[in-house]
């Protein structure tokens, strides 16, 4: 009996195992079947919960905002004085930009350039932040409905935040710049306006200063260098600010962002779509368009042996082979003078 007590014991005990497995496999399977599966659902529950986080964000953002006054009441005469003397740097240097844009736009005007694509933006608010299934994700109250996309790049008052990866109809997930996930082309300009543009990567790496990935190893950078987004590939418009240039301490660099993802809260979708061209009418070709006649195409030679054969057999129709002259016409007779028939008269 004792035996049979202990085999009864160890089956009860081991069933349950077995059913978890079974059941962790199942959704294994289930898984990698469906693939987007989790993320419809997760979408679904932000769209669902949106309302009750555009709630709770009210009294969050007012408790943050009380303790950081608390932390700077004790450092408001310091920046007051920072702020004075940024703010007379940046009147000099809004002067300069209003007189460049001047320039730039009767240069513009003088080479017909063409405009830069224009820029749909979506105003939208974080509702919340969470750390799936990225490290680093922002929650925005704007979805499919407000026309944001998969792709399209996240930005505040100073900069690139990051990009849209998944888009509900009410609210979309945000992948920010400093997730391991997040890898995008930008463009390094030297912040001593002498010589030209580097290409990098810069990616993620859950730190808050992405890592800067060189296309060529040649080329040198310096500390305060402009970062922007090249839009390379056309996911993303190009010269986007982003950050600029800091080295890491060990012969690397990094991006040191203008944005600050953790005290956003009021930030813009970008509509980066463009239009499909179509291609030109027949009576808007280049040649026509500017005025001019259009080229004749040059006969083939086929034509052109056509034409030689039709002018042996014709020759009427070649214009190379003269006709036959005919022949001279016979000369008149002229009538003599009337004085001379007179004398001829008398004579006789």
């Amino acid at each position: 009996m004792a035996n049979d007590w202990k085999i009864a014991r160890r089956s009860n005990v081991q069933l349950p195992l077995i059913l978890v497995i079974a059941l962790a496999a199942v959704v294994v399977l289930l898984g990698k079947a469906q693939g987007t599966l989790f993320d419809r659902v997760r979408a679904h529950a932000t769209d669902t919960m949106a309302p009750v986080l555009e709630k709770l964000r009210v009294p969050v953002a007012g408790f943050d905002r009380f303790t950081g006054s608390i932390t700077e009441i004790f450092s408001v005469y310091e920046q007051n004085l920072k702020l004075k003397e940024e703010n007379a740097r940046l009147r000099q240097w809004r002067n300069v930009a209003i007189v460049l844009q001047g320039r730039v736009g009767r240069y513009q005007a003088l080479l017909h350039a063409v405009p830069d694509t224009k820029l749909n933006a979506v105003l939208a608010r974080v509702i919340g932040r969470a750390n799936r299934p990225f490290l680093q994700t922002m929650i925005l109250d704007a979805g499919r409905q407000n026309h944001a996309l998969p792709g399209e790049a996240v930005m505040d008052a100073r900069g690139m935040i990051g990009r849209i990866y998944l888009a509900g109809q009410r609210t979309s997930w945000v992948i920010l710049l400093t997730d391991l996930n997040s890898r995008i082309p930008v463009n390094i300009a030297p912040s001593s306006g002498k010589g030209g543009n580097v290409q990098a990567m810069m990616t993620g790496d859950n730190s808050a200063t992405p890592r800067l990935e060189l296309v060529s190893r040649t080329v040198t950078l310096h500390a305060g260098d402009q970062v922007t987004s090249s839009g390379d590939g056309g996911l993303l418009p190009a010269g986007l600010p982003v950050g600029t240039v800091m080295t890491d301490g060990a012969g690397g660099w990094r991006v040191a962002l203008l944005a600050d993802a953790a005290a956003s809260q009021d930030v813009e979708i970008l509509n980066f779509s463009k239009p499909p061209e179509t291609p030109p009418a027949s009576a808007q070709l280049p040649a026509e368009a500017a005025g001019l006649k259009p080229q004749v195409p040059a006969p083939s030679a086929a034509q052109v042996a056509a034409a030689q054969n039709s002018s042996q057999t014709n020759p009427q129709t070649n214009p190379q082979v003269k006709p036959q002259a005919d022949a001279p016409p016979k000369p008149k007779p002229v009538a003599p003078p009337a004085d001379a028939a007179g004398a001829e008269d008398v004579d006789r």
